[in-house]
């Protein structure tokens, strides 16, 4: 559900505002007006920023400025050396029937502000649902156009995906890099703010700063453990000699029989220690891969193994995409 307990909503018929206070199934929830609280249907609601952009006037002391007819600068004078690659937006304006100006959609480009060039794929998908991929190579000090968003389906959940790999072979450096980005509504609308604040053109999200260093592929010395005095050896012994597991179950009525009677830390504390083991499992196993499965929800459980695995350095990359035995509701982990 893109609703939440404490979110701002307008009621479509009435054109008022209200918050919600809570969530009563997956089709209707309660919302509170002026004092007054209600039952609508999900239908009838909408998030409000759409409304308030839009009523916002034009300021008449200054001549309007087209954003496709600003000069462009040069490229020396516009980028800079080691600053990363950037997903920039920039909003193309029109005017509503009220002669107002208002955002009609948003256009992305990928910025490369490095010396290298990089092989990258690019997915958008809105709601879950894959929508545009692209293919292509980004110049050093260069920007690349990717396509056009409208406006409004920035309420659709949108989710910017990439790939990056060297086009020029180094060892030192990963074989790829791989990042996601959601455009969440409200944060946009506070950018175009912003930027409108400071006579600014766009506004940019940071993908990556540097292209990262391929991660050393490390085995332990067995021998010198056992010569340390270590008998830890003995439990490693055991668990590389165990059957790997590729997928590992998280739903805690997989792991528990008492799980009605624990509360939601112990459940979380429980399914992340599970987590941790299958993990460390397959490392031993040195498996190439393994699928977490931890289903949909509040999306909780995938968050917190997500920033687990942003700080697993066997790790080259994971994603969180449809799988057609487990929906959206697994992530496949790349070692």
């Amino acid at each position: 559900m893109k609703y939440q307990v404490g979110d701002t909503v307008l009621l479509i018929h009435s054109n008022e505002e209200g918050k919600i206070i809570d969530i009563l199934d997956n089709k209707m929830v309660m919302v509170d007006v002026k004092g007054a609280r209600f039952p609508v249907y999900l239908d009838q609601i909408d998030f409000p920023y759409f409304k308030r952009f839009s009523q916002k006037k034009m300021d008449f002391t200054r001549p309007k400025e087209y954003i496709d007819n600003i000069k462009k600068e040069k490229t020396n004078a516009k980028y800079k050396v080691g600053e990363g690659v950037w997903l920039a937006l920039l909003p193309v304006f029109d005017k509503d029937v009220f002669d107002d100006d208002i955002v009609e959609k948003f256009r992305l480009y990928l910025v490369n502000q490095t010396e290298n060039t990089f092989a990258f794929t690019y997915e958008l998908s809105f709601a879950g649902e894959h929508d545009f991929e692209l293919t292509n190579e980004a110049l050093p000090l260069s920007d690349f156009y990717l396509h056009d968003i409208a406006f409004e389906k920035l309420n659709d959940n949108p989710k910017c995906w990439f790939e990056f790999s060297l086009t020029k072979s180094n060892k030192k450096k990963a074989e790829y890099y791989e990042t996601f980005l959601k455009l969440k509504a409200k944060q946009v609308f506070q950018k175009v703010e912003e930027m409108k604040l400071r006579q600014e053109a766009s506004f940019s999200f940071l993908l990556f700063e540097k292209y990262p260093d391929r991660v050393a592929d490390e085995k332990p010395d067995l021998g010198k453990l056992s010569a340390a005095g270590f008998k830890v050896l003995e439990s490693v012994k055991q668990s590389l000699s165990s059957p790997p597991r590729t997928v590992v179950d998280l739903h805690i009525e997989k792991l528990s029989d008492a799980w009605q009677k624990m509360s939601n830390d112990e459940k979380l504390d429980l399914q992340l220690k599970t987590f941790e083991k299958y993990y460390d499992l397959a490392l031993q196993h040195r498996q190439s891969m393994l699928i977490v499965v931890h289903g949909i929800g509040k999306g909780r459980l995938r968050e917190e193994i997500h920033d687990i695995l942003r700080n697993k350095k066997e790790v080259k990359s994971f994603v969180n995409q449809f799988h057609p035995s487990f929906g959206y509701g697994a992530t496949e982990i790349y070692f």
